[in-house]
């Protein structure tokens, strides 16, 4: 029994461990990118990169935004909550912080820009922002398939006879 009553506040904060945002992601923002934001809103909002430009002072990324998890990681989904732009001064290079890579932004809103998404006139809202967290390439799991041979069961059966898991490097931003 005592084996128990210390082992389950260790498990708990293990798990709570698991669950907590990078230290430069944490504190209490604004949710998702519904429009319309108030201007000087603090927000921590994430997504897809869609595309990143570099201007003389500054980079900006157009963001596709997918709501956060408890780590403030953007969730993978097939449905986005809108999309927006986070801007701050220097240079990102465009082939790290590239289309597909997912990011946490926080930061303040400062007005919105009208951009064509097709022929569709978007309001984006804008955020100037103070981090831009870029998340490590999630691992990407391929499974093969093959006939494999059920003892159990004494015929064939095609299915995952094994799983194979390749891991990426990880990158992170301020």
């Amino acid at each position: 029994m005592p084996l128990i009553r210390w082992s389950l506040p260790i498990i708990a904060l293990a798990l709570a461990a698991c669950a907590t945002a990078p230290k430069p992601l944490r504190g209490e923002f604004a949710a998702a990118p519904q429009p319309p934001a108030a201007d000087g809103q603090k927000v921590r909002w994430g997504g897809e990169i869609i595309r990143t430009v570099n201007a003389a002072e500054r980079s900006c990324f157009e963001v596709l935004a997918r709501p956060l998890d408890a780590r403030a990681r953007p969730q993978r989904q097939d449905h986005s909550e809108g999309r927006f732009l986070a801007c701050r001064s220097g240079f990102y290079d465009p082939a790290v912080f590239a289309a597909g890579r997912e990011i946490t932004v926080i930061g303040s809103i400062v007005g919105d820009e009208i951009r064509k998404v097709g022929d569709y006139d978007y309001r984006y809202p804008r955020v100037a922002a103070d981090v831009i967290y870029l998340w490590s390439e999630r691992a990407a799991t391929n499974y093969h398939q093959r006939w494999f041979y059920d003892p159990f069961w004494h015929r064939p059966w095609w299915g995952p006879a094994h799983l194979v898991i390749h891991h990426s490097h990880s990158r992170r931003a301020k």
